[in-house]
C-alpha cells in the first residue's frame, strides 16, 4: 500500500527524495557513535540528519499507507542533541580528532584560554620579524618554523657579520644560517605546550560528547530503523514507475498466478521490450508438478528463477514485474540449481546435487515453492532418469507444495499420463533455414527435441564433430544395428563387414517373446516398463 500511493504521485515521491536526502545513513552513524569510533566529521553529519527530521515528519503527516503513518509515528527529532553537537562542533572539522580544531570557539572555557595563549604567542612571534628587521638593519631575515628544529630566525651569509650576540646559531645552511633567541626558545615551548594540551583537551571534550550520546542511542536507532523503510519504500517505488511494475495481488489461497511476469534483473539489462514475458498458473490442486522441457538456452532457468524472485519481492511489499499477478502467501522457497562440488569433504557433484535433493525434500507443505533444475543430470542417463521420475512421484503422492521441475529428461513428461496433478510445459523454439530459433515463450505441452547439437555449434565445436555428433545421434534414434547387432555409431568408418555373432544358446528373438506373454502391462509403473524395456533390448542384442 505504501508503494502504491508513492507510485501514484510524483510530487510525493519528490519532496520524500528532498528530505530523506539530508538524512544520510542514520543506522550507520548512529552504530558508529555508540560504539565510540565516530569522528568529528561524522557527527556532523549526524546533527544535520537530526536537523532534516522535522521536515521528514511533515512531509509523511499526510501520507494514507498504513505503513506509512506506523513509520511516522516512530520519528521523533532530538533537538537537544542536535543543539548540542551544533554549539560544540565546527561546520567543517578535521576527519581525526586528534588533530584538534574540530570543537567550536565558545564551548568550554579551558580550551578557549589554551587556545587565546597560543594564539597570542604567534601572534607575537608574527611581529617578531618586523622587529627584528629594525633592530638589526637586515632587511632579508626571515622568521620561519618546521616540524625538526622549530621556530628560528633566518640570516643570509652575507649579512652574518650584522648579527647580533645574544643569537644563537640552530642550523647551517648552503647559503644562510638559523639562530634562536632564548626568549624565542620560550615562547616556543609554551606555543608547542599549548597545542599538545589543546589537542589532549579537545580529545577529552570529545570522547566525554561520544560517551554522552549514548543516552540518545536507543531514540535515534528508532528514527534510523524508520528512515531506513521509509527509504526501501520511496525506491521500490521508483523503480516499479520506472520499470512498469504492477502491485500484486496477495491472498490466503495457495495458488500463484503470474500473467506476463519478467526477470527484474535480466530485464533491467536489456532494451525495453526485449525481454519476453511469460505466464504461469500453479497450484496443489490441479496443478501442483509443472514439467519444463525444451532446448538447451532456451530459458528453463530463467523462468524459473523470476518466478521465485517475484514471489519474493511481492512477499517483501514490492510491486513485481508482470502484467498481472495474483499470489498466495510463501512460507518457504527451496532452489536445486547449478552445479558445485565440495572436495574438502570428498563430495562430487552429484553427491552435493542429492544431498541437497534429500534436505529439501523434507518439510514440504502446500505453500512451500520448489525449483529443480535438471535433477539427476550429473550421473549415468538411466540411474539420472530413474532419480528424477522417483522424486518427481515423490513430490505428486507425499506433499502439496508447488514445483517447478525443468529436465532434459523427455520421459518425464509421461508422468502426465499418470498422475493427475502433473502438467507439462516446454519452451517453444522453431528451425527455420538450419538455424534454431529459441522464442523464449512457455506453451503447454512437451517439448520433442533439446538441440543440444545446435547448441554446441552455437558454442563453436568444429564442423567435423557437429556432423558426426548429428551422425552418431540419428543411427541413435533410428536404433540402426550393424551385422553384430549393435548400435551403427560408427556407420560408414568400419574397415571390412564384422563377424556375425555366433549363438551359444536359442534364438534370443524365442526367449523375448516367452517374456513378453508373462508381462502384465496394466500393473507396471512407467519405470518398471522403461527397465523391462532397456533388459529385453539388451538380450535382443546378444549381451545375455
Amino acid at each position: 500500500g505504501a508503494v502504491a500511493e508513492l507510485v501514484s504521485s510524483a510530487d510525493l515521491r519528490e519532496a520524500l527524495a528532498t528530505a530523506l536526502k539530508p538524512v544520510g545513513d542514520l543506522e550507520r552513524l548512529t552504530s558508529r557513535a555508540a560504539q565510540g569510533h565516530a569522528n568529528a566529521r561524522e557527527l556532523v553529519a549526524l546533527r544535520r540528519a537530526l536537523e532534516a527530521i522535522p521536515f521528514l515528519q511533515k512531509t509523511v503527516a499526510g501520507c494514507q499507507a498504513l505503513v506509512v503513518r506506523e513509520l511516522a509515528g516512530q520519528i521523533s527529532d532530538a533537538p537537544e542533541l542536535a543543539e548540542s553537537l551544533s554549539r560544540a562542533l565546527v561546520e567543517d572539522p578535521p576527519a581525526v580528532a586528534r588533530e584538534g580544531g574540530a570543537i567550536r570557539a565558545g564551548f568550554d572555557a579551558e580550551l578557549d584560554g589554551i587556545a587565546d595563549a597560543s594564539r597570542s604567542a604567534r601572534e607575537w612571534i608574527g611581529a617578531l620579524e618586523a622587529s627584528e628587521r629594525r633592530r638589526t638593519g637586515i632587511r632579508s631575515l626571515k622568521v620561519g618554523f618546521n616540524k625538526v628544529f622549530g621556530y628560528y630566525i633566518e640570516v643570509t651569509k652575507t649579512h652574518l657579520d650584522r648579527v647580533p650576540p645574544d643569537y644563537e646559531r640552530k642550523q647551517t645552511l648552503v647559503g644562510a644560517e638559523r639562530f634562536t633567541t632564548p626568549e624565542l626558545k620560550e615562547l616556543e615551548r609554551k606555543i608547542l605546550s599549548a597545542e599538545s594540551g589543546l589537542k589532549e583537551l579537545e580529545l577529552q571534550l570529545f570522547t566525554r560528547m561520544l560517551r554522552d550520546l549514548t543516552r540518545f542511542t536507543p531514540a535515534i536507532q528508532e528514527n534510523a530503523g524508520a528512515v531506513g523503510e521509509l527509504d526501501a519504500l520511496l525506491s521500490l517505488a521508483r523503480v516499479a514507475r520506472r520499470r512498469g511494475y504492477v502491485r500484486p495481488v496477495l491472498d490466503e489461497s495457495t495458488r500463484l498466478l503470474i500473467h506476463e511476469g519478467r526477470h527484474p534483473v535480466l530485464e533491467a539489462g536489456l532494451k525495453r521490450g526485449e525481454f519476453v514475458p511469460n505466464d504461469l498458473d500453479v497450484d496443489p490442486d490441479e496443478r501442483q508438478l509443472l514439467l519444463i522441457t525444451g532446448p538447451n538456452m532456451a530459458g528453463k532457468s530463467t523462468y524459473l528463477r523470476q518466478v521465485a524472485l517475484i514471489v519474493i519481492m511481492a512477499q517483501m511489499g514490492a510491486f513485481v514485474p508482470a502484467a498481472h499477478a495474483q499470489l498466495g502467501i510463501v512460507d518457504r522457497i527451496f532452489t536445486r540449481i547449478g552445479a558445485r562440488d565440495d572436495l574438502r569433504r570428498g563430495e562430487s557433484t552429484f553427491m552435493v546435487e542429492m544431498r541437497e535433493t534429500a534436505r529439501l525434500l523434507a518439510g514440504l507443505s502446500p505453500r512451500s515453492l520448489l525449483l529443480l533444475d535438471e535433477v539427476g543430470r550429473g550421473t549415468s542417463t538411466f540411474d539420472g532418469l530413474a532419480i528424477a521420475w522417483a522424486i518427481a512421484e515423490h513430490l505428486h503422492d507425499r506433499s502439496r507444495a508447488k514445483v517447478l521441475f525443468a529436465t532434459h529428461f523427455h520421459e518425464l513428461t509421461d508422468l502426465a499420463r499418470e498422475r493427475p496433478r502433473v502438467k507439462n510445459l516446454s519452451m517453444a523454439a522453431r528451425e527455420w533455414g538450419g538455424e534454431v530459433v529459441f522464442l523464449r515463450r512457455v506453451v503447454e505441452g512437451a517439448a520433442n527435441r533439446s538441440y543440444g547439437i545446435e547448441v554446441a555449434r552455437l558454442a563453436g565445436l568444429p564442423d567435423g564433430v557437429v556432423a558426426r555428433a548429428r551422425e552418431i545421434l540419428a543411427n541413435l534414434e533410428q536404433g540402426e544395428l550393424d551385422e553384430a547387432g549393435m548400435p551403427r555409431l560408427a556407420h560408414g568408418r568400419r574397415q571390412g563387414p564384422s563377424a556375425p555373432q555366433m549363438g551359444l544358446f536359442a534364438p534370443a528373438e524365442s526367449r523375448i517373446v516367452e517374456e513378453l506373454k508373462l508381462i502384465e502391462l496394466e500393473r507396471l509403473t512407467p519405470i518398471e516398463a522403461f527397465n523391462i524395456l532397456a533388459r529385453l533390448s539388451t538380450k535382443a542384442h546378444g549381451n545375455e
